[in-house]
């Protein structure tokens, strides 16, 4: 996954929001779903999103 998968998503903009975006990519590039859960659920992203997007992590 890279940060082109993500371009102009809501799950940017609020990641954005709490200055994280950085840190989720860093969480994307090591595999690290736990982290990557923790920072979306910290930028009030629904669970849904969220579900969607560690599916997306694991089928990459």
């Amino acid at each position: 996954m890279t940060e082109e998968d993500f371009e102009g998503t809501l799950v940017l903009e609020k990641l954005a929001e709490i200055n994280k975006v950085d840190a989720f990519f860093e969480a994307i590039d090591a595999d690290n779903f736990e982290k990557a859960r923790a920072l979306m659920r910290r930028a009030n992203i629904d669970s849904e999103t969220i579900a969607m997007v560690l599916q997306q992590m694991s089928d990459v």
